[in-house]
């Protein structure tokens, strides 16, 4: 995740101090030293939806062999014991699984900061209050657009009023809350009007997610933005993001899975504010970029481990078999071990880019999707030739 808020306002947020700690880089396997990665935990793959961009391919059905409740909470001592300091709960739709919060709850006790993301339409305002008191840090809901085209992604009409509802249950009961909207040819028209919902509807943060070609989203690389459409939509986040700090209106804003966006930014500011791009160029640094099966993990329904969610392809073992901290810490897998020291074998524009230490080669799953290269440069990276040094 890429902090545009931080980058350019120096606003303190939780996951500012996971992704900007002075040596975030130099861990190979978390945030930082002594500290495990973020886990994305999949703890059901049943879902009421059937989203056209699902990684996971969840669908509303019972799903077999997944984790028992006995299972979960072993894996959170195993996650405390390897000191993961985030588990995100994802799905599927988490709150479909009978033990969410009861699991939820022991992470906390446990000193694991527990979030989730779901598509908002079980989120009553009893479930709210219940998020909210038992300290869930952040709850994401999936919205990617204006009804109409929400209701499209998400394969049912009215969910989009459904997610509405448990975002205003939120709110209302104090439960900090963001936006997840992944961008396509087919939303990124509806970006304005997701910056105005932020301010209307008293919502507190937003995550702008670039497609990931995974999952059902394998089929979406066509509707993934071109390289000057990328490049007008980080302008128009940057920009009603400059303008928030212009008015005073405290949002957190974020952009995930292409880190051609930090650099994009850098260059920007360089342009228009070089004393702020000089800090920006320090918060980079510090960050080193993409760190899928470094600084975050992802864990299945059933138990199988992932360098990230969108790799679910790739298994480096199961938590019912093996401690996940000797999963993670284990290199014996070559794409694993190759992750965690990508640099000398990038390809493409990659090796040569002035920026590699900042980006550390983007998103290894589109690469392989265009290429069928797992190590071949992004597809999505959208700086020109020029702007990389070459």
């Amino acid at each position: 995740m890429i902090s545009i808020t931080k980058l350019l306002m120096d606003t303190p947020n939780f996951g500012d101090s996971l992704r900007y700690e002075p040596r975030a880089h130099e861990s190979k396997n978390g945030v930082g030293p002594g500290r495990g990665p973020v886990v994305v935990w999949n703890c059901t793959k049943t879902c009421n939806l059937k989203c056209v961009h699902c990684y996971a391919r969840s669908e509303a059905i019972k799903y077999q062999n997944e984790l028992s409740h006995e299972e979960g909470i072993k894996l959170i001592d195993q996650l405390a014991d390897f000191h993961v300091p985030v588990i995100l709960f994802s799905g599927g739709e988490p709150l479909l699984r009978p033990d969410f919060f009861e699991l939820a709850n022991y992470a906390a006790s446990k000193g694991i900061r527990p979030t989730i993301s779901t598509n908002g339409t079980c989120i009553t305002p009893d479930v709210a209050q219940k998020l909210k008191a038992m300290g869930v840090g952040y709850v994401g809901i999936s919205l990617d657009g204006c009804e109409e085209t929400h209701d499209k992604f998400r394969g049912k009409q009215g969910a989009y009023q459904m997610a509405l509802r448990g975002i205003r249950n939120c709110v209302a009961t104090g439960q900090k809350v963001g936006l997840r909207f992944t961008i396509t040819k087919y939303n990124y028209q509806d970006l304005n009007a997701i910056f105005d919902l932020l301010e209307a509807e008293n919502i507190d943060r937003v995550c702008f997610y670039h497609l990931v070609y995974s999952g059902r989203g394998s089929a979406m690389v066509d509707n993934d933005l071109n390289h000057e459409e990328s490049r007008k939509v980080m302008d128009l986040i940057i920009d009603r993001t400059l303008d928030f700090k212009k008015r005073g209106v405290n949002k957190e804003i974020l952009t995930v899975d292409n880190h051609a966006d930090a650099v994009y930014l850098y260059q920007r500011m360089k342009r228009e504010d070089p004393e702020r791009a000089e800090k920006i160029l320090d918060l980079i640094q510090r960050n080193g970029g993409n760190r899928s099966g470094m600084a975050f993990g992802n864990i299945d329904s059933i138990g199988n481990v992932h360098p990230d969610q969108f790799t679910q392809y790739i298994t480096l073992g199961n938590v019912r078999e093996r401690n996940f901290g000797d999963i993670w810490t284990d290199e014996s897998n070559p794409i694993m071990a190759g992750l965690k020291n990508r640099k000398p074998i990038l390809k493409g524009r990659c090796p040569n880019c002035k920026f590699l230490n900042l980006c550390n080669g983007n998103f290894r799953t589109r690469a392989e999707a265009v290429t069928g290269d797992f190590w071949a440069e992004d597809p999505a990276c959208y700086l020109t030739d020029e702007e990389i040094g070459l």
